[in-house]
């Protein structure tokens, strides 16, 4: 079995980087996600006993002070740390410019969503899951859509 330090990549598209014992993650490691997210944990025996996770752009979060995007603040962590754009330049989401949505889908935070087939795919469209019920109203509720982008007014000459 493995033990050691070692690299492990799961069927999903993650890989496990860190300690291995008896062929399960024990000790420091990370699950490193196919979005760039990391999850940074303690292992014992193959359960996390203390972790955090990181996003992709490096914003950790932390249960106890979560400051990104509550019900308050509707700030992206970008215009947290780099302050707010120019007027006239929207910031539609946190990476800028924004990711373009193929049309009659939303971009769900970790890929794009196609309500009529109800399948969620990452932003290469390589296939991530199929969403529930719960899901699909939760997209069609909050997320983004491709027909969302503003188009300016030019008046006839």
């Amino acid at each position: 079995r493995m033990e050691g330090f070692g690299c492990y990549a799961l069927p999903t598209g993650s890989e496990y980087r860190g300690e291995l014992w008896d062929g399960m993650f024990h000790g420091k490691g990370e699950l490193v996600l196919p979005g760039g997210g990391r999850f940074r944990a303690l292992w014992v025996r193959g359960v996390p006993t203390q972790g955090k996770y990181v996003f992709a752009d490096g914003l950790e979060y932390d249960q106890e002070k979560w400051q990104y995007c509550d019900g308050y603040d509707r700030r992206f962590y970008t215009e947290i740390c780099s302050g707010f754009k120019p007027p006239g330049i929207p910031q539609l989401t946190n990476l800028h410019p924004p990711k373009i949505i193929p049309e009659g889908c939303y971009d769900c935070g970790d890929g794009f969503y196609n309500p009529k087939t109800r399948v969620v795919v990452d932003y290469e469209h390589k296939f991530l899951r199929n969403a529930d019920h719960d899901e699909h109203d939760w997209i069609l509720r909050t997320c983004r859509k491709a027909w969302d982008v503003t188009a300016e007014h030019k008046p006839k000459p």
